[in-house]
């Protein structure tokens, strides 16, 4: 028996993967298409112009990515990666769309997390929180 397949309440731990974490991980598996095909774009079309905004956008896609495994997987390596990548999107998302305000001129093209996510419908801002609080309330 699975943890997904244990009946709610029962005082076992849910997969991150399960309930509302399947919209999680599927919102992670868009961005992280998004972010990596924009990124690729950029990096290897027009890196000369904003090096900074594009190196930021593949760090946002390789974070997107690995937070999609992680949350996507049922073990516990896989929780300690969701919790360090969740994590970080959190504090990248704060710092760099704080930063894009106060130094606009860094960021002649936007990122991923510029103007937090606004290029993203802000999903960049409100999801690694709502990863954050998923992850707790699915704890062992």
């Amino acid at each position: 028996m699975t943890v997904e397949d244990q009946a709610p309440g029962s005082g076992a731990a849910r997969a991150t993967r399960s309930g509302p974490g399947k919209v999680l991980v599927a919102l992670y598996a868009v961005l992280a298409v998004g972010a990596t095909s924009r990124s690729v774009y950029q990096v290897l079309t027009k890196f000369d112009e904003a090096p900074l905004a594009y190196v930021l956008t593949t760090v946002a896609a390789a974070v997107y990515v690995l937070a999609t495994v992680a949350l996507a997987v049922d073990r516990a390596w896989a929780r300690r990666l969701a919790w360090w990548t969740v994590g970080t999107e959190a504090v990248g998302v704060v710092v760099v769309g704080a930063f894009s305000f106060v130094r606009p001129d860094l960021f002649p093209e936007p990122t991923v997390w510029s103007h937090f996510g606004s290029g993203y419908l802000l999903i960049p801002l409100w999801l690694p929180f709502a990863g954050l609080w998923w992850l707790r309330r699915t704890r062992a």
